[in-house]
């Protein structure tokens, strides 16, 4: 319940405020694209793959996937978090390409003091991990970040729940 109210408090808040809309980003990360909305309801057995293969707390039974596409042709599919860090929300964009791999990772709303939100070149880490070839932990793969240790772990947790969303809806279906 308390994770249905922070996702209606953040449509809310991308309504009236004037915060980056996941389609808007999309379009401007792949030009020329055409962004596709695919809601997904979750069988109790996905639910569990997903938290098996992330290790992250997961029990949402509604997932959106946005599809873009390009000419027909999918580029790429975006997943958008939206996890509390310390006290406050974080909304974040996670694009995975159509093998698997991360490839832009992007903050849409950070509502700590932006002094936790690592510098914006350390996101290029993600860029290209995957489930199958990386751990993606932080101190691991993605270095920690001194200062914003909390959201830095955030985001790369839910880098890996992003994969596995992708992995047991996209990935083992084709």
């Amino acid at each position: 319940m308390k994770k249905v109210f922070l996702i209606l408090l953040i449509v809310f808040f991308f309504s009236f405020a004037g915060s980056k809309k996941p389609e808007d980003v999309l379009k401007t990360i792949y030009p020329n694209t055409t962004v596709e909305v695919k809601n997904y309801v979750l069988t109790p057995e996905q639910v569990e793959k997903i938290r098996q293969i992330s290790k992250v707390k997961f029990d949402s039974k509604l997932v959106s996937i946005y599809v873009v596409k390009k000419q027909d042709k999918v580029v790429a599919y975006g997943y958008v978090d939206v996890h509390v860090v310390r006290t406050k929300p974080e909304v974040v964009l996670y694009t995975i390409t159509p093998d698997g791999k991360l490839d832009v990772v992007q903050v849409l709303h950070f509502g700590e003091p932006l002094e936790y939100l690592p510098e914006e070149g350390w996101f290029n880490n993600f860029k290209g991990k995957s489930l199958d070839k990386d751990n993606l932990r932080v101190k691991s793969d993605i270095p920690n970040v001194s200062g914003a240790t909390l959201t830095s772990r955030a985001i790369t947790d839910y880098a890996r729940l992003a994969l596995a969303i992708w992995k047991v809806l996209i990935g083992e279906q084709r």
